[in-house]
């Protein structure tokens, strides 16, 4: 169950860094009508989404924010060894990956990836383990 650590491990790097500020991005851009800069560099969060209207680009940084909660406990019960755990990670990367197309983020994908292959290496993992056991007992 290595891989699924380490999977649960990429998760719990990428949920704060990408989940969490999506709160004060939010009540930036209800405060004040566009996207915080990240270090002067590009507005936060901004991609295809952008146009909509605040309240509606506030409910969809909950939503991510909702998702990327679900993907940590996801996380943790695959740290445990934990089929369900396994199998939701899996099934949550694509509803991820539509966010990280409407908010433009790049780096989650990288994430995603190594995420999903770890996930499925140890689900296959798992599948043989419990295969062995059925063949030898």
């Amino acid at each position: 169950m290595r891989k699924a650590r380490v999977a649960a491990v990429l998760t719990w790097i990428y949920a704060p860094a990408f989940g969490i500020p999506a709160i004060p991005v939010g009540i930036y851009l209800l405060q004040n009508g566009y996207l915080p800069m990240f270090m002067d560099l590009f507005p936060m969060y901004a991609g295809p989404w952008d146009g909509l209207q605040s309240w509606t680009f506030v409910a969809l940084l909950i939503a991510f924010l909702g998702v990327v909660l679900v993907a940590s406990w996801a996380a943790w019960l695959a740290w445990r060894g934990r089929k369900s755990g396994l199998v939701l990670g899996l099934v949550l990367l694509p509803v991820e990956a539509v966010f990280w197309i409407g908010f433009d983020l790049p780096f989650p994908w990288l994430f995603g990836v190594a995420r999903g292959l770890l996930y499925a290496l140890a689900l296959m993992s798992l599948r043989r383990r419990s295969e062995g056991r059925l063949a030898g007992g």
